[in-house]
């Protein structure tokens, strides 16, 4: 079944990311499914993505989960997956499926490597369009069944966020969260002082 969420609902996604492509168009129907999976948005939704791509902004947008809220998770893994929980629930794991981008992937590689390097041609350049705009619609008509391998995620749900007490750093004197400062040769440092005189990073 295309995609289920109204033409408003759709412009409101594309008005807070700012333009339409296929790596929104992925986090649209991933958000789908975990309402689909799990319900209406509330409180105790929990999203955790893989990656930092555009469909970040739909899954805040149509789940109301966000960074700000702690109830969004990015996991830098480089993956197109994503997970959702209900707090104290179950909750599944989706990752997009390689043979949905329909072997365009290629075609469309090259020319943007070449658009990357200043070397696209006025015809590249609108074949990209094209290819772009032929994913992103092959994204938004697909089953989700067909886009997404799900799997059952049993056990521990991602912590709560919480509220931590912020140290000064004893190099720059910037405030930073205790869990994201470093101890060296006796101080206390932020992650960028840190990695400034450790040797081994």
């Amino acid at each position: 079944m295309p995609c289920s969420f109204s033409p408003e609902r759709l412009a409101e996604v594309v008005a807070f990311h700012g333009h339409e492509c296929p790596g929104l168009s992925i986090g649209i129907r991933a958000a789908e499914l975990a309402l689909r999976e799990l319900g209406e948005p509330g409180p105790d939704m929990v999203a955790v993505s893989e990656t930092d791509m555009c469909g970040v902004d739909a899954i805040q947008v149509l789940t109301g989960c966000t960074y700000g809220k702690g109830n969004f998770i990015h996991r830098d893994l480089g993956k197109m997956a994503f997970s959702f929980f209900r707090r104290g629930g179950s909750g599944f794991r989706a990752i997009l499926r390689p043979e949905v981008r329909g072997g365009m992937d290629e075609e469309m590689g090259a020319l943007m490597r070449r658009q990357a390097d200043g070397t696209a041609t006025p015809e590249d350049l609108t074949r990209v369009g094209e290819l772009r705009e032929a994913l992103r619609r092959r994204f938004l008509d697909i089953e989700l069944d067909e886009m997404f391998e799900i799997t059952p995620l049993p056990g521990q749900e991602p912590r709560p966020a919480r509220v931590l007490r912020s140290l000064a750093c004893e190099a720059c004197g910037e405030m930073t969260m205790e869990s994201r400062t470093r101890r060296f040769d006796g101080k206390t440092l932020c992650i960028p002082c840190f990695q400034a005189v450790e040797q081994k990073i």
